[in-house]
């Protein structure tokens, strides 16, 4: 399923957060948004999981206006893990995932044996299967994280969209989970601060300044020398991983190179 930012724009207070965005997420495709803070990367993602209206312009899935979808059908299509994943109440870590069915479910209907088979596959895939009777309270960032993907997971999507879904884990399990996204056949749409797994998890990267779309295209196109430094302000050496080939960044720490 395709995903489209069609001249999406945002403006709160008289402050115009994200301008004229136009980007396209290809059908299976994964496509990070980078950019420094501030520059409008979780707006526009609160726009396609419609936490957000759009000012103007319009999100488009296959071609339809999302905002023409009712609540219930939007949430079957599209699924979103938020970068603070607030959980208050103390569920269980299975409980929590199992919520993830809920678009696709009548007022108190039990989940189908199918179902639980799904929530139990989602924490197995993100090794979290020995947490599921302990309260999500409980749990570290990074378990927590963990549980929140696998609940989107489990609304079965067809376009997962993330903010951040990496903060608060560990190396192991950041490798992990990009690699679960690129062999997942959804469409993703993801924001990443670090330009590196940017580079090793997408196909391709739209970059943003100010609400606005700089460039997008493969990562060996974006992440350039030049473009590292105008729009993030640091000097890095652009060199190709020894294993995979994709670029990756070699940081200065001394401004004056």
């Amino acid at each position: 399923m395709e995903l489209r930012l069609d001249g999406l724009s945002v403006v709160t207070d008289g402050r115009s957060l994200v301008r004229d965005l136009s980007l396209d997420v290809g059908s299976g495709q994964v496509v990070g948004l980078v950019g420094p803070n501030g520059s409008g990367k979780s707006t526009a993602l609160r726009c396609v999981y419609r936490a957000l209206r759009p000012s103007s312009g319009t999100v488009r899935v296959d071609g339809k206006d999302l905002s023409r979808l009712t609540v219930r059908r939007s949430a079957q299509v599209v699924a979103a893990m938020t970068q603070d994943g607030a959980l208050e109440l103390d569920f269980t870590v299975e409980e929590v995932i199992a919520l993830g069915r809920t678009p696709h479910l009548r007022g108190n209907q039990a989940l189908s044996r199918r179902e639980r088979e799904l929530c139990e596959r989602a924490m197995d895939r993100l090794d979290i299967r020995h947490l599921a009777r302990r309260g999500v309270l409980t749990l570290s960032g990074g378990e927590r994280r963990r549980v929140l993907l696998a609940r989107a997971l489990v609304q079965e999507p067809a376009i997962l969209v993330l903010d951040e879904p990496t903060n608060h884990l560990d190396v192991r399990h950041q490798v992990e989970l990009l690699s679960l996204l690129r062999g997942s056949g959804l469409t993703v749409l993801v924001v990443l601060h670090d330009l590196n797994l940017a580079a090793s998890a997408c196909d391709r990267i739209g970059v943003l300044r100010d609400g606005r779309l700089v460039t997008a295209g493969t990562p060996e196109e974006v992440l350039t020398e030049d473009l590292v430094h105008d729009v993030f302000g640091v000097r890095a050496s652009v060199v190709s991983h020894p294993l995979t080939g994709d670029p990756q960044l070699l940081y200065s720490l001394d401004p004056s190179l």
